[in-house]
């Protein structure tokens, strides 16, 4: 097993970033894969298959677990399982073909020095307005008033769904002390993954943003790529093709994510980048 250190900030800087267990792909049994996130100190375990080659390409597949269960895709796991692939290679620069359930996608990494800036294409993101009642649920629970509210709340998914929810400012998002008990019941009666809290952007796309995820057993998540990517496809109909979001500071544990939206054959791309470090090997489970 390997910790990866997912999405680090800017600065690099090894206590940084979204630790993440990263380990191939065995025998292990349900149990033994939602205890590896606990065992490693991580909130998310990445298990990798080797599938050969895919169009003369180094073929994986991917597998996410939390202590809660399976999920059918992770953002931050994907970068995470990226830096510990081109490290195990040991090239300047890495491609792989990657599959996660039923999609297959290109991933890509490229070392810089200390560190490894790795990338893919995200999925398809479906946008709608929140139902009758799905805000008012989840709002006072995350201990959101109406006037901390910004404009364009949104129901996001990338396979799950999940509330996007903007808020004034930094200041407001890192104020914010959610119920999780209240949370998790409005998540889990709504069928959400959970929410995602952001600042209002700059005009650089620079903002801030909190992932509260108690339903998957994560209260608040370092780094979301995955809800990173939903921002990004909801922020594109403004006008706005490119962010970085700055996560984990109420952690202590700074991460930044990229994210930029690409016109493709069939619609909008999103592609997420984060910078990746490999900080220890240690034993399977």
């Amino acid at each position: 097993m390997t910790v990866v250190r997912a999405c680090v900030r800017d600065d690099r800087s090894r206590l940084g970033g979204s630790p993440t267990a990263v380990l191939d792909d065995g025998p292990f049994s349900e149990d033994e894969r939602r205890r590896v996130p606990g065992a490693a100190g991580a909130s998310h375990a990445v298990f990798v298959s080797a599938d050969g080659e895919r169009d003369g390409t180094p073929a994986v597949s991917l597998r996410f677990f939390t202590s809660e269960g399976e999920l059918p895709s992770c953002g931050h796991g994907t970068v995470a399982a990226l830096g510990y692939l081109a490290a195990r290679v040991g090239a300047d620069r890495y491609r792989v073909s990657l599959r996660v359930a039923d999609r297959t996608f290109a991933g890509w990494a490229v070392r810089k020095d200390a560190h490894t800036e790795v990338g893919f294409e995200s999925g398809p993101v479906e946008l709608r307005e929140p139902a009758g009642g799905e805000s008012e649920l989840v709002l006072p629970a995350l201990g959101i008033a109406p006037d901390m509210l910004g404009p364009g709340v949104r129901v996001a998914s990338t396979g799950r769904p999940r509330l996007l929810v903007p808020v004034a400012s930094r200041s407001v998002l890192a104020a914010l002390a959610p119920d999780m008990e209240r949370l998790r019941t409005a998540c889990d009666r709504l069928g959400l993954l959970g929410c995602y809290v952001y600042s209002a952007p700059s005009p650089s796309g620079r903002l801030a943003a909190r992932m509260f995820a108690p339903s998957i057993g994560v209260p608040e998540d370092i780094a979301n790529a995955n809800s990173t990517a939903c921002l990004a496809a909801h922020l594109a109909g403004r006008g706005l093709d490119r962010i970085a979001v700055d996560m984990g500071d109420s952690l202590g544990s700074p991460a930044t994510i990229s994210a930029t939206v690409l016109t493709g054959a069939s619609g909008p791309v999103v592609r997420l980048g984060g910078g990746v470090l490999v900080t220890r090997p240690g034993s399977r489970p």
